[in-house]
């Protein structure tokens, strides 16, 4: 059983810094690739990070490349999403996600389990 718990979230000031954390209560964590996505209000989910299930292989979205870092502690059955010098426009609840699968993906139908989501206000 995959139980996603995220935490983290909150309000910041433009140019900030947080990172959110992802908990799984399961005990399969480490055999799965995991991913970080975003819904703003009134958009539709988006993908922000993955990374597969050794920490090895990771991927980005565009809009947070250079300034978002996915990260895994497959001891800890946590992952993490670093995310710098933050903007206005990245104001959304973020959601954690497990794929029972190694390999990392970028489009939220190839994911198995969602968490309940943390919210995240960048403010001006």
């Amino acid at each position: 059983q995959v139980q996603l718990v995220e935490s983290g979230g909150g309000l910041v000031q433009a140019g900030g810094s947080l990172r959110l954390s992802c908990a799984d209560a399961g005990r399969a964590f480490s055999s799965y690739a995991m991913g970080w996505f975003r819904q703003a209000p009134g958009k539709e989910r988006e993908f922000v990070a993955t990374i597969n299930w050794s920490g090895g292989s990771t991927y980005y979205a565009d809009s947070v490349k250079g300034r978002f870092t996915i990260s895994r502690d497959n001891a800890k059955n946590t992952v993490y999403l670093r995310m710098n010098s933050l903007k206005p426009e990245d104001t959304a609840v973020y959601y954690c996600a497990a794929r029972t699968v190694w390999e990392i993906a970028a489009v939220a139908y190839e994911y198995d389990y969602w968490g309940q989501g943390t919210q995240v206000t960048v403010s001006s």
